[in-house]
C-alpha cells in the first residue's frame, strides 16, 4: 500500500457486516462478530477502525482506485470467482479503494491488505 490517504476511519454498519461475513469464512474456527451484540464464550469483536489507501504498488506495478486521479486506468479490474460446479463467472468493475484492517487473533494482531469493489448490480 502506498501512504495512506486516511487512517483511523471508522468503518460504515454495512462495511462491518462483511468485515464479519468475510472473517467467518476465512476463519471457520473461530467466531466473529460487531460490538455490542451477545458476547459468547470465544467471540473475537470485529475492529471498527481502518487505514484506506489510493493506490497499492505489487512488484513495479501501481494500482490506483476511484479515490485515486492518477493511475486512471489501472482502476479497472476483471475479477473472477469459481462456482460450486466449477463454473468460472467474470465481472468487471473497478476498484473504490485499498484499505488496511487488523483483527486480534489469540493475542496476536493479524494485519490485512484488502480492496475494497462494490460491484455494480448490473454487471452480476
Amino acid at each position: 500500500m502506498l501512504k495512506p490517504s486516511t487512517e483511523n476511519i471508522a468503518l460504515s454498519d454495512d462495511m462491518l457486516d462483511r468485515m464479519v461475513e468475510y472473517y467467518n469464512v476465512t476463519y471457520e474456527m473461530y467466531n466473529f462478530q460487531k460490538l455490542f451484540e451477545e458476547e459468547p464464550e470465544g467471540l473475537i469483536i470485529i475492529n471498527v477502525k481502518m487505514n484506506k489507501f489510493e493506490k497499492c504498488r505489487i512488484g513495479s506495478e501501481i494500482f490506483g482506485s476511484s479515490i485515486s486521479f492518477q493511475h486512471v486506468n489501472s482502476l479497472f479490474i476483471l475479477a473472477k470467482f469459481v462456482t460450486l460446479n466449477g463454473e468460472v463467472n467474470c465481472y468487471p468493475d473497478q476498484i473504490q479503494y485499498f484499505f488496511k484492517h487488523t483483527i486480534n487473533l489469540q493475542n496476536q494482531s493479524a494485519k490485512y491488505f484488502l480492496t475494497y469493489v462494490q460491484y455494480d448490480s448490473i454487471n452480476m
